[in-house]
Protein backbone atom coordinates (compact mmCIF):
# COMPACT_ATOMS: atom_id res chain seq x y z
CA UNK A 1 0.00 0.00 0.00
CA UNK A 2 1.71 3.37 -0.76
CA UNK A 3 0.40 7.11 0.08
CA UNK A 4 1.16 10.08 -1.94
CA UNK A 5 2.99 12.64 -0.16
CA UNK A 6 3.77 16.14 -1.86
CA UNK A 7 7.57 17.66 -1.86
CA UNK A 8 7.15 21.18 -1.11
CA UNK A 9 10.42 23.36 -1.44
CA UNK A 10 10.94 26.15 0.88
CA UNK A 11 13.87 28.32 1.87
CA UNK A 12 14.10 26.07 4.89
CA UNK A 13 14.58 22.85 3.41
CA UNK A 14 12.51 20.09 1.76
CA UNK A 15 8.59 19.76 3.39
CA UNK A 16 6.85 16.53 2.94
CA UNK A 17 3.76 16.96 3.34
CA UNK A 18 0.02 14.99 2.65
CA UNK A 19 -0.37 15.91 -1.04
CA UNK A 20 -4.64 17.56 -0.69
CA UNK A 21 -6.83 17.50 -3.91
CA UNK A 22 -7.51 21.04 -5.29
CA UNK A 23 -3.64 22.58 -4.50
CA UNK A 24 -1.00 22.59 -6.84
CA UNK A 25 2.74 21.52 -5.04
CA UNK A 26 6.48 21.44 -6.59
CA UNK A 27 6.54 17.53 -6.58
CA UNK A 28 4.70 14.69 -5.46
CA UNK A 29 6.03 11.40 -5.09
CA UNK A 30 4.88 7.46 -3.45
CA UNK A 31 5.79 6.38 -0.40
CA UNK A 32 5.27 2.70 1.19
CA UNK A 33 3.28 3.00 4.05
CA UNK A 34 5.22 0.51 6.13
CA UNK A 35 8.58 2.66 5.94
CA UNK A 36 6.83 5.77 6.97
CA UNK A 37 7.29 7.43 9.84
CA UNK A 38 4.01 8.50 11.65
CA UNK A 39 2.05 5.70 12.41
CA UNK A 40 -1.12 8.10 11.74
CA UNK A 41 -0.48 10.11 8.72
CA UNK A 42 1.84 7.62 7.29
CA UNK A 43 4.59 9.54 5.71
CA UNK A 44 7.39 11.56 7.13
CA UNK A 45 6.72 14.85 8.39
CA UNK A 46 9.02 17.74 8.52
CA UNK A 47 7.86 20.57 11.48
CA UNK A 48 8.63 23.88 9.89
CA UNK A 49 8.92 26.88 12.92
CA UNK A 50 5.52 29.12 11.95
CA UNK A 51 4.96 32.69 13.71
CA UNK A 52 1.97 34.55 13.50
CA UNK A 53 2.43 38.43 13.53
CA UNK A 54 -1.07 39.51 14.78
CA UNK A 55 -3.19 43.24 14.97
CA UNK A 56 -5.81 41.96 17.26
CA UNK A 57 -8.08 45.30 15.84
CA UNK A 58 -7.81 44.27 12.59
CA UNK A 59 -11.49 44.49 10.40
CA UNK A 60 -14.48 43.68 13.32
CA UNK A 61 -11.95 41.41 15.57
CA UNK A 62 -13.67 38.57 14.95
CA UNK A 63 -12.05 36.79 12.11
CA UNK A 64 -8.49 37.74 13.44
CA UNK A 65 -9.18 36.34 16.87
CA UNK A 66 -10.67 33.06 14.87
CA UNK A 67 -6.99 33.20 13.54
CA UNK A 68 -5.13 33.43 16.90
CA UNK A 69 -7.60 30.13 18.08
CA UNK A 70 -6.46 27.66 14.81
CA UNK A 71 -2.74 29.35 14.87
CA UNK A 72 -2.43 28.48 18.99
CA UNK A 73 -4.52 24.85 18.08
CA UNK A 74 -2.06 24.09 15.56
CA UNK A 75 1.09 24.90 18.51
CA UNK A 76 1.89 28.27 16.23
CA UNK A 77 3.42 31.57 17.70
CA UNK A 78 1.26 34.59 17.93
CA UNK A 79 2.74 37.70 18.85
CA UNK A 80 0.01 40.66 19.26
CA UNK A 81 1.01 44.09 17.64
CA UNK A 82 -0.19 47.56 18.80
CA UNK A 83 -0.10 48.69 15.42
CA UNK A 84 2.44 50.87 13.16
CA UNK A 85 6.40 50.31 13.75
CA UNK A 86 5.71 47.61 16.33
CA UNK A 87 4.36 44.99 13.47
CA UNK A 88 7.83 45.99 12.20
CA UNK A 89 9.89 45.08 15.15
CA UNK A 90 7.62 41.82 16.20
CA UNK A 91 8.13 40.39 12.31
CA UNK A 92 11.98 41.26 12.22
CA UNK A 93 12.28 38.74 15.89
CA UNK A 94 10.02 36.43 14.44
CA UNK A 95 12.51 36.53 11.10
CA UNK A 96 15.42 35.83 12.95
CA UNK A 97 13.62 32.15 14.60
CA UNK A 98 11.02 30.76 11.92
CA UNK A 99 10.82 29.22 8.55
CA UNK A 100 7.57 30.93 7.84
CA UNK A 101 6.68 34.38 9.42
CA UNK A 102 2.63 35.13 8.52
CA UNK A 103 0.71 38.49 9.06
CA UNK A 104 -2.54 38.49 9.87
CA UNK A 105 -4.93 41.61 9.72
CA UNK A 106 -5.19 43.97 7.08
CA UNK A 107 -2.63 45.28 3.70
CA UNK A 108 -1.61 47.66 6.33
CA UNK A 109 -0.49 44.80 8.60
CA UNK A 110 0.82 42.68 6.03
CA UNK A 111 3.05 45.89 4.59
CA UNK A 112 4.63 46.06 8.42
CA UNK A 113 5.39 42.55 8.67
CA UNK A 114 7.00 41.90 5.27
CA UNK A 115 9.13 45.38 5.97
CA UNK A 116 9.47 43.59 9.37
CA UNK A 117 11.44 40.91 7.64
CA UNK A 118 13.34 42.83 5.05
CA UNK A 119 14.81 45.38 7.67
CA UNK A 120 15.97 41.75 9.81
CA UNK A 121 18.09 40.98 6.36
CA UNK A 122 15.79 38.03 6.25
CA UNK A 123 13.48 37.63 2.96
CA UNK A 124 15.94 35.69 1.48
CA UNK A 125 15.70 33.24 3.85
CA UNK A 126 11.90 32.90 5.33
CA UNK A 127 8.75 31.68 3.64
CA UNK A 128 5.63 34.89 3.93
CA UNK A 129 1.81 33.83 4.43
CA UNK A 130 -0.85 36.10 5.09
CA UNK A 131 -4.96 35.27 7.12
CA UNK A 132 -6.88 37.84 6.00
CA UNK A 133 -8.11 39.50 8.72
CA UNK A 134 -8.76 43.27 7.60
CA UNK A 135 -11.56 45.65 6.45
CA UNK A 136 -10.21 45.02 2.32
CA UNK A 137 -7.82 42.13 1.96
CA UNK A 138 -6.70 43.41 -1.43
CA UNK A 139 -3.52 41.59 -1.50
CA UNK A 140 -5.00 38.64 -0.27
CA UNK A 141 -7.29 38.44 -2.82
CA UNK A 142 -4.86 39.02 -5.30
CA UNK A 143 -2.84 35.93 -4.73
CA UNK A 144 -5.84 33.84 -4.27
CA UNK A 145 -6.47 33.50 -0.67
CA UNK A 146 -10.39 33.74 0.50
CA UNK A 147 -10.51 33.70 4.06
CA UNK A 148 -8.92 32.59 7.24
CA UNK A 149 -9.79 29.02 7.18
CA UNK A 150 -8.51 28.75 3.50
CA UNK A 151 -4.87 31.04 4.43
CA UNK A 152 -4.37 28.43 7.22
CA UNK A 153 -4.78 25.32 4.24
CA UNK A 154 -2.56 27.38 2.17
CA UNK A 155 0.26 27.82 4.19
CA UNK A 156 0.47 24.13 5.85
CA UNK A 157 -0.04 22.48 2.00
CA UNK A 158 -0.90 25.00 -0.94
CA UNK A 159 2.49 26.64 -3.36
CA UNK A 160 4.68 28.70 -2.60
CA UNK A 161 6.29 31.16 -5.62
CA UNK A 162 8.72 33.68 -5.72
CA UNK A 163 6.63 37.41 -5.79
CA UNK A 164 8.04 40.65 -7.06
CA UNK A 165 8.14 42.83 -4.17
CA UNK A 166 7.73 47.41 -4.62
CA UNK A 167 9.79 49.70 -3.39
CA UNK A 168 9.47 53.36 -3.22
CA UNK A 169 12.00 55.36 -1.49
CA UNK A 170 13.50 51.98 -0.11
CA UNK A 171 9.71 51.42 1.69
CA UNK A 172 8.17 47.71 0.51
CA UNK A 173 4.74 47.74 -0.80
CA UNK A 174 3.18 44.36 -1.85
CA UNK A 175 -0.22 45.64 -3.41
CA UNK A 176 0.09 49.63 -4.28
CA UNK A 177 0.98 52.99 -3.82
CA UNK A 178 -1.31 55.55 -4.28
CA UNK A 179 -1.25 59.56 -4.33
CA UNK A 180 -3.62 61.93 -4.85
CA UNK A 181 -7.79 61.78 -4.05
CA UNK A 182 -7.55 58.14 -3.29
CA UNK A 183 -4.47 58.74 -0.66
CA UNK A 184 -6.16 61.60 0.91
CA UNK A 185 -9.54 59.47 1.44
CA UNK A 186 -7.55 56.50 2.69
CA UNK A 187 -5.87 58.85 5.20
CA UNK A 188 -8.95 60.30 5.95
CA UNK A 189 -11.08 57.50 6.75
CA UNK A 190 -11.13 56.43 10.53
CA UNK A 191 -10.67 52.66 11.76
CA UNK A 192 -14.37 53.42 13.83
CA UNK A 193 -15.73 53.83 9.73
CA UNK A 194 -13.71 51.27 8.17
CA UNK A 195 -14.74 48.64 10.98
CA UNK A 196 -18.28 49.47 11.25
CA UNK A 197 -18.85 49.52 7.47
CA UNK A 198 -16.01 47.93 6.26
CA UNK A 199 -14.88 48.81 1.88
CA UNK A 200 -18.07 51.20 1.91
CA UNK A 201 -15.82 53.52 4.00
CA UNK A 202 -13.55 54.16 1.79
CA UNK A 203 -16.41 55.07 -0.49
CA UNK A 204 -17.54 57.36 1.06
CA UNK A 205 -14.74 59.66 2.73
CA UNK A 206 -13.40 59.75 -0.97
CA UNK A 207 -17.03 61.85 -1.77
CA UNK A 208 -16.61 63.89 0.64
CA UNK A 209 -13.11 64.41 -0.23
CA UNK A 210 -13.20 65.16 -3.97
CA UNK A 211 -15.51 68.11 -3.47
CA UNK A 212 -12.32 70.18 -2.10
CA UNK A 213 -9.55 68.44 -3.99
CA UNK A 214 -6.39 69.95 -5.36
CA UNK A 215 -4.75 68.40 -8.31
CA UNK A 216 -1.16 67.31 -8.20
CA UNK A 217 1.34 68.98 -10.45
CA UNK A 218 3.35 65.99 -11.67
CA UNK A 219 6.77 65.11 -13.69
CA UNK A 220 7.12 61.76 -14.34
CA UNK A 221 9.96 59.57 -15.63
CA UNK A 222 10.44 55.53 -16.42
CA UNK A 223 13.63 53.55 -16.72
CA UNK A 224 17.35 53.56 -15.31
CA UNK A 225 17.82 56.68 -17.68
CA UNK A 226 14.96 58.63 -16.22
CA UNK A 227 13.14 58.97 -19.79
CA UNK A 228 9.98 61.90 -19.42
CA UNK A 229 6.74 60.07 -20.06
CA UNK A 230 4.20 62.57 -18.61
CA UNK A 231 3.84 66.00 -17.06
CA UNK A 232 0.77 68.14 -15.83
CA UNK A 233 -1.92 67.78 -13.45
CA UNK A 234 -3.30 64.65 -12.39
CA UNK A 235 -6.01 63.16 -10.13
CA UNK A 236 -4.53 60.32 -9.08
CA UNK A 237 -1.43 58.49 -9.71
CA UNK A 238 -1.75 54.88 -9.17
CA UNK A 239 1.47 52.19 -8.73
CA UNK A 240 0.79 48.35 -8.65
CA UNK A 241 2.36 45.69 -7.59
CA UNK A 242 -0.30 43.05 -7.08
CA UNK A 243 -2.87 44.87 -8.72
CA UNK A 244 -4.24 46.61 -11.40
CA UNK A 245 -6.40 49.44 -11.32
CA UNK A 246 -10.57 50.24 -12.76
CA UNK A 247 -10.70 50.42 -16.63
CA UNK A 248 -9.01 46.95 -16.71
CA UNK A 249 -11.04 43.08 -16.84
CA UNK A 250 -9.03 41.71 -13.88
CA UNK A 251 -7.54 43.05 -10.81
CA UNK A 252 -4.67 40.83 -10.28
CA UNK A 253 -1.29 42.22 -12.04
CA UNK A 254 1.90 39.84 -12.94
CA UNK A 255 3.59 39.82 -10.10
CA UNK A 256 5.76 37.53 -11.59
CA UNK A 257 7.37 39.93 -14.34
CA UNK A 258 9.46 42.50 -12.76
CA UNK A 259 7.15 45.53 -13.37
CA UNK A 260 4.84 47.87 -12.27
CA UNK A 261 1.72 48.88 -13.40
CA UNK A 262 1.31 52.65 -13.74
CA UNK A 263 -2.05 54.70 -14.24
CA UNK A 264 -1.90 58.88 -14.61
CA UNK A 265 -5.82 59.81 -14.33
CA UNK A 266 -5.28 63.45 -15.65
CA UNK A 267 -7.13 66.12 -13.80
CA UNK A 268 -10.73 66.49 -15.68
CA UNK A 269 -12.46 69.63 -14.46
CA UNK A 270 -15.31 69.51 -16.61
CA UNK A 271 -16.30 66.41 -15.01
CA UNK A 272 -18.76 65.95 -11.34
CA UNK A 273 -16.81 63.94 -9.05
CA UNK A 274 -19.94 63.51 -7.23
CA UNK A 275 -22.50 62.43 -9.95
CA UNK A 276 -24.16 59.31 -10.66
CA UNK A 277 -21.71 57.09 -13.00
CA UNK A 278 -18.88 59.72 -12.47
CA UNK A 279 -16.58 56.02 -11.83
CA UNK A 280 -17.69 54.83 -14.92
CA UNK A 281 -16.17 57.75 -16.92
CA UNK A 282 -13.71 58.78 -15.21
CA UNK A 283 -12.36 54.27 -14.89
CA UNK A 284 -13.24 53.65 -18.60
CA UNK A 285 -10.87 51.64 -20.41
CA UNK A 286 -9.49 54.04 -23.13
CA UNK A 287 -10.21 57.23 -21.77
CA UNK A 288 -7.91 59.65 -23.32
CA UNK A 289 -6.85 61.38 -19.85
CA UNK A 290 -6.04 57.79 -18.78
CA UNK A 291 -1.80 56.99 -19.25
CA UNK A 292 -0.43 53.48 -18.43
CA UNK A 293 2.91 52.51 -18.38
CA UNK A 294 4.26 49.29 -17.49
CA UNK A 295 8.25 49.41 -15.95
CA UNK A 296 10.95 48.57 -13.86
CA UNK A 297 11.71 51.93 -12.37
CA UNK A 298 9.75 55.07 -11.94
CA UNK A 299 10.33 58.87 -10.62
CA UNK A 300 7.86 60.92 -10.08
CA UNK A 301 8.17 64.92 -8.26
CA UNK A 302 6.23 67.21 -7.09
CA UNK A 303 5.41 70.31 -7.59
CA UNK A 304 4.05 72.32 -4.74
CA UNK A 305 5.35 70.48 -1.43
CA UNK A 306 4.88 67.20 0.26
CA UNK A 307 1.83 65.51 -0.84
CA UNK A 308 0.29 61.91 0.75
CA UNK A 309 1.28 58.63 -0.65
CA UNK A 310 -0.56 55.27 0.48
CA UNK A 311 1.50 52.17 0.44
CA UNK A 312 -1.20 49.67 1.06
CA UNK A 313 -2.70 51.70 3.33
CA UNK A 314 0.24 53.15 5.22
CA UNK A 315 1.19 56.98 4.88
CA UNK A 316 4.12 58.67 3.71
CA UNK A 317 4.18 62.17 2.84
CA UNK A 318 7.04 62.98 0.01
CA UNK A 319 7.27 65.49 -3.13
CA UNK A 320 9.34 62.61 -5.08
CA UNK A 321 8.99 59.38 -5.57
CA UNK A 322 11.70 56.68 -6.52
CA UNK A 323 10.05 53.26 -7.49
CA UNK A 324 11.74 50.02 -8.20
CA UNK A 325 10.38 46.41 -8.79
CA UNK A 326 12.59 43.56 -6.62
CA UNK A 327 11.64 40.58 -8.83
CA UNK A 328 11.34 37.65 -6.76
CA UNK A 329 12.12 38.87 -3.88
CA UNK A 330 9.64 37.35 -1.38
CA UNK A 331 8.49 33.77 -1.33
CA UNK A 332 4.86 33.88 -0.73
CA UNK A 333 2.38 31.24 -0.13
CA UNK A 334 -0.46 31.49 -2.83
CA UNK A 335 -4.04 29.93 -2.74
CA UNK A 336 -5.00 27.51 -6.18
CA UNK A 337 -6.79 30.65 -8.09
CA UNK A 338 -3.80 32.50 -7.94
CA UNK A 339 -2.25 33.24 -12.02
CA UNK A 340 1.16 33.28 -12.13
CA UNK A 341 0.64 34.62 -15.95
CA UNK A 342 -1.95 36.44 -16.37
CA UNK A 343 -3.71 38.36 -19.54
CA UNK A 344 -1.64 41.52 -20.32
CA UNK A 345 -2.78 44.77 -19.87
CA UNK A 346 -1.83 47.29 -22.41
CA UNK A 347 -0.24 47.35 -25.44
CA UNK A 348 2.56 49.55 -23.89
CA UNK A 349 6.48 48.41 -23.66
CA UNK A 350 7.58 47.69 -20.91
CA UNK A 351 10.30 50.00 -19.90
Amino acid sequence: MYVEVAIKHTRSGIVFVLNPPGYRTTHSVLFPVGLCSSPITGVPMASPTRIVVRNPKSGDGKRTQRAKTLATDRGWEVLDSDGGDHTAELAASAAHRADTVIACGGDGTLNKTVKGVQNAGKLDAVSLGVLPAGTGNDFADNIGIRGIDHGFDVIESGEYRQLDLGMVNDRPFLNSCVGGLTAESSAKTSAPLKRRLGVLAYVLTTLSVARDFESLSLWVSIGPERDPVWTGEALMLLIGNGRRFPGEQMRQANMEDGLVNVVIIEDAPTLDYLSQGAADKLFRRKASHLIRVKTSHLHVTHDGGPVQFSLDGEMIETDELTVDSRPGAMEFAVGPDYDPAPEEWSDTTPQ
